[in-house]
This record gives C-alpha cells, structure tokens and sequence, in this order.
C-alpha cells in the first residue's frame, strides 16, 4: 500500500469518526500517529514497524512544538481575553444598546438593531457561538416583548451571531493564517468589506420580512427620552474605539495584529475600571474563561498541526491535486466544488474542525489554480458562517434555541433561518465574482 492511499483512507477515517462525535483534537492526532506509524512501516515494502517508532515520534513532537510556538498564536489568547474583558465590562453590547434606542420607532427595527449589536460584538469578541450566546440571552426576550414572530426574533440574532466570524478579530481568520502561511493582518483587513455586505444583506431580509408581514415586528410603542439617542451614541464609544484601534492600527501599519490585540486588551480594561464596570473578580473570570477557551483552540489547532504533516507526508494532497488538474476543471467550477463540500461539511461539523481539516487538500488546488490566498481566506471563512446556520447541525441556531428557551423549537428558527440563506448566497456569489471585494482593503496595506 503506497503512502497517498494510507493518507486518503486516513482522511475518510477522520470523516468517519467525527460523524460519531469523537472530540477533534483525539481524531486527528490519533489518525495521524497512526497513518504516520504504517507509512514509516511500510516504507521498505514489507511491513518493519520497528523501524517506525522513532521517525513517527519525532514526527509527532516536532509538529506540535512549531505550532504551539508559533509567534502569531499569540494573539488567540489576546482576542479571547479581549472579548471576554469586554464582556465583563459591558462594552460588548454597546452598539446594539444605541442602535436599538435609534430604529426602536422603526418597522423591524429592534431585529435590525440585534444584527448591528451581533455585528458590534463580533468587532471585539471574534467569537460567532459567543457572540449568538450573549446577544441571545438579550435580543430575543426584548423581541418576543414586543410581540415580534419567534422566526425573526431568534433567526436575526442566530445569522447576526455568524458575523463574528468574518468581522475582524476572527479565530478562523488567525487559524487560517497560520496554517496557510498568509499575512494574518491582511486577512483581518480583507474581512471587513464582506462582512459589512454581509451585515447590509441581513438587515434588507429583516425589512423585507416586514414589509411582507408587518404584524412580525410591531413597532414599540414606548417613547424615547428627550436626549436619548445622542446618550446612547455617546455610551457607544469605547466598542468603537476598540475596533478603531484594531482596524485602523493595523492599516495605518502602526502596530501588527498581534500588537493591536495586546493594546487593545489594555485599554479595555483601562476603560472597564474607569467607567466603574469592571472589577478585579471580573477580570479574574475573563482569565479564567479565557484560558479555558484558549486551550482547547490551541489543542485543536496542535493536532491540527500533527495532521497537516502526516498529509504532506503521504502526498495525498499533491494527489488530488493532480487529479483536479487532470479532470481540467475551470476555476469557477472548482469553487463551485470546494463551496458544495464546504457548506456540506458545515451540516455536521464545526467551523474550526472543517477549517484544520480540509486545508492541507484543499490550498494545493487553490496554489495550483494561482489564486489568492487572502481571496480565498474570505471565501472559506464566509462558508464557514454559512454551516454555523445550516440544518441539521448550525451552531449557532442550536446555541440560540438553548439561551432563549421559552418553547421555541429548533425547527421554527431553522425554518427562519431559511430566509437568510438566501441572500447568504447571493453574498457568497458576489466575493467569488467580485473577488476585489474583499482585497481592496489589504491590497492598500
């Protein structure tokens, strides 16, 4: 048995078992050491596994050594901790605080408010399922007070939740980064056009959810405060600030991503503790779930790492690689095909397991294609949001249907959810299209 096959059986292995929900990290590297193990094995054409000890262990240490000291790992933590810290200290839900006071008068204004405020959280947090969980908590009771459909009240804030993932900070954007050797900087600046569209997409499916149905989304009927809307404008500004700094120091080239994460960690806590809305317990329990979140990402991303190399071992990749260029397939349809798979894969698995496993297959064709990795990045990193919505296993629907409860099925946010995936589409043809879309901005860089 030749070393492509060992690794394309190892692949339908790990598909295999993680259809049966064994944790990621323990598949991947579990298969990995593995398939590592035979190819050595088998390498002198009987099998000798004696002589496949020491290479299969050096293997294994070398690869999860250059990962963990990767030098932009380092900023995994800084987001997480600044996502956590803003949370702590009630920065993150700033935007949708002041959006909601200025459409509350509006038709759908309330769910247009809770996609801005997912968007506004994500600008900090970096995290979708962090970003459906807390703006769920908030959101949807707000919507449901006011009598909006539970469709529309849970499906906006499941799909606004997605934008944490293409939003810079992104953890799928670092992944990416990382394991594609691409400008991390460059990635966070090239996700910002999309997501904007993106965010612009979702509001025009809530009003024209309403303009359809007016009775979804009754206005409320509360009046505003003399001076209400400049106070919640103003009480905005730290959220603001922060993504200023990030996006704007980064293109300025300032500072790296990694340098805007710390500094930004900084002046968070600086403004939490300023505006008395922080404590040293808070701060305690954002390290604390920001370790946990943090080692488990960076277990991953090490197996990760473990996979990756057993895959360049094998030659698998440059194996279907060469089929692809065999087959003759344009460039269209081969986007076409990664799309399918992705979107697929999406149904089952969740976005970081998809992105650290299909990689290593998936960027050879891309390279041999010529195109951009950083166009790419988008590419994969906008699906991704679109499986964290996709029956019959979207996160993010699952995380808001557990946070809301109140007796709303899954099913109801899923068939909600229906009316986003449509222009999700639509979205996803115009940067495959379009590809300046999402380079304009790090092409400046």
């Amino acid at each position: 048995m030749d070393a492509a096959t060992i690794g394309i059986i190892a692949f339908s292995l790990v598909i295999l078992l993680l259809a049966l929900r064994v944790p990621i990290a323990f598949v991947l590297a579990g298969v990995a050491t593995v398939g590592t193990f035979f190819v050595y094995a088998l390498r002198s054409g009987s099998f000798a596994p004696e002589r496949a000890i020491i290479p299969t262990t050096s293997m294994v240490m070398n690869s999860f050594f250059e990962l963990i000291h990767s030098y932009d790992l380092s900023m995994i933590p800084l987001f997480v901790a600044l996502g956590n810290i803003a949370y702590h200290a009630g920065l993150t839900t700033r935007i949708y605080d002041a959006a909601n006071v200025w459409l509350r008068q509006v038709p759908g204004g309330v769910g247009m408010a809770s996609i801005m405020g997912c968007a506004g959280f994500s600008a900090i947090s970096g995290s979708s399922i962090a970003c459906a969980s807390t703006m769920g908590r908030i959101c949807v009771p707000e919507m449901l007070r006011l009598g909006y459909n539970p469709r529309l009240a849970t499906s906006s804030v499941a799909v606004g939740g997605t934008l944490g993932s293409l939003i810079p900070p992104s953890v799928l954007f670092i992944l990416y980064g990382i394991f594609t050797e691409t400008s991390i900087s460059k990635l966070f600046l090239a996700g910002i056009l999309p997501g904007l569209l993106s965010l612009a997409a979702y509001i025009l499916v809530v009003w024209w959810w309403v303009r359809r149905d007016p009775a979804a989304a009754p206005i409320d009927p509360r009046p505003l405060e003399k001076g209400a809307r400049l106070h919640a404008a103003l009480a905005s500004w730290p959220a603001l600030a922060l993504f200023a700094v990030i996006i704007g120091g980064i293109y300025g080239g300032w500072f790296t991503a990694t340098e805007a994460a710390a500094i930004s960690v900084v002046l968070t806590v600086l403004i939490g503790f300023a505006q008395r809305t922080l404590t040293a317990g808070k701060v305690w329990s954002a390290i604390r779930e920001s370790l946990v979140q943090t080692a488990a990402i960076f277990l991953i991303a090490a197996c990760a790492k473990i996979f990756v190399s057993f895959v360049a071992l094998t030659g698998s990749a440059g194996a279907v690689s060469q089929w692809v260029a065999d087959a003759g397939l344009p460039p269209l349809m081969l986007m076409l095909a990664i799309s399918v798979l992705y979107i697929f894969l999406g149904m089952f698995l969740d976005p970081i397991g998809i992105i650290v496993l299909t990689l290593p297959f998936v960027i050879p064709l891309i390279d041999h294609m010529g195109m951009d990795l950083i166009w790419f990045g988008v590419i994969v990193v906008k699906l991704l949001e679109i499986g964290l919505i996709t029956p019959p296993v979207g996160l993010n629907v699952f995380v808001v249907g557990n946070v809301t409860g109140r007796g709303i099925r899954v099913d109801d946010i899923f068939l909600g959810v229906m009316r986003f995936l449509t222009v999700e589409i639509v979205v996803l043809a115009l940067l495959i299209l379009i590809p300046s879309i999402s380079t304009f901005l790090p092409n400046g860089l």
